[in-house]
């Protein structure tokens, strides 16, 4: 068993293609499945269902690969400990970011990345909470940056910065002259949210649960988008109104942002924080980047005594 066949059968995992896991471990399609298949003999087991489309692993196949990601981090992490030790601060640094935060937030990221022109390779992977934090437990990323506190014993949270929530109300809906919103008045099925896979989405029904109000009838459209900007435009068409963060409300045209309004009688934020897996070791690296996502920040944004408006998961 060599750690060059644990890559692959991770690799073909991964892509659940074996020309695609060939070209990402920069051998060809023979070579890869030669070695996965002569560790398949090696220990007289299947590890791949090659008649699926697209290929799956076996159930015990799943097991070995799981291991597989356990070993190549636990050696990862001998040598990182070593880096860290001789203060070597180069390599690469996997980063996963979530959607709602990533459109804006990573054009200054690599901006900020190129001008402090370290020795780290930085490569960014735009996911949901819920992937994002499985990959940074197996091992595949490096950290993450969400939307928490998540409070999982397996990670840590290092809070970067706190995001003010705005209503973004439709020209064509009463509450528009309202200076403020007050959430004891608006009916819920009037709030374009995002889908469910959004960790955006729970926060802001978890706010308007605080003070859900539901009394007209059940609109016969019901739309659920993954995009905040998609959201925005059907507001700006149909009555309603949608809910948005900080950042995003920064980036609106003048137009638009007279369609912001502030909440009557209430600070909502929402706390956007590294996470990193408790075993991670690179501390020196890890304080480089944190550097630099802080820099991409408005200050303004990274004021501590925000946190106690928090609304949660």
């Amino acid at each position: 068993m060599r750690i060059q066949q644990l890559e692959y059968i991770i690799a073909v995992d991964n892509f659940r293609h074996f020309a695609k896991a060939a070209e990402a471990c920069f051998v060809t399609q023979p070579t890869l499945s030669m070695m996965i298949q002569k560790l398949e003999e090696e220990m007289d087991v299947k590890i791949f269902d090659r008649t699926k489309h697209p290929v799956e692993p076996t159930a015990i196949g799943e097991q070995v690969i799981a291991q597989a990601r356990i070993t190549l981090k636990n050696l990862r992490q001998i040598k990182e400990v070593v880096e860290n030790e001789k203060n070597i601060v180069k390599g690469v640094f996997r980063l996963g970011i979530i959607p709602t935060i990533a459109t804006y937030l990573v054009p200054e990221l690599l901006h900020q990345h190129f001008a402090a022109n370290s020795e780290i390779e930085l490569t960014l992977k735009e996911s949901t909470t819920a992937n994002l934090i499985r990959e940074i437990a197996n091992g595949t990323l490096d950290g993450g940056i969400l939307a928490g506190p998540l409070n999982r014993p397996e990670l840590v949270e290092y809070p970067v910065y706190y995001e003010k929530f705005y209503a973004y109300v439709s020209p064509h809906d009463s509450a528009h002259k309202n200076k403020k919103i007050d959430l004891e008045a608006i009916d819920i099925n009037n709030v374009w949210l995002l889908e469910n896979e959004h960790c955006f989405r729970g926060q802001i029904e978890h706010l308007c649960s605080r003070k859900r109000k539901s009394t007209s009838k059940k609109s016969s459209i019901r739309y659920e988008s993954g995009s905040i900007e998609t959201l925005i435009n059907v507001v700006d068409y149909n009555p309603g109104m949608t809910i948005i963060p900080e950042m995003h409300a920064m980036a609106l045209s003048e137009e638009r942002q007279g369609n912001l309004r502030e909440f009557k009688n209430l600070t909502a934020v929402r706390e956007v924080s590294m996470i990193v897996s408790k075993e991670y070791v690179r501390k020196t690296m890890l304080k480089i980047i944190l550097d630099i996502i802080c820099n991409s920040v408005p200050k303004s944004m990274q004021n501590p005594e925000l946190k106690q408006y928090v609304v949660q998961l």
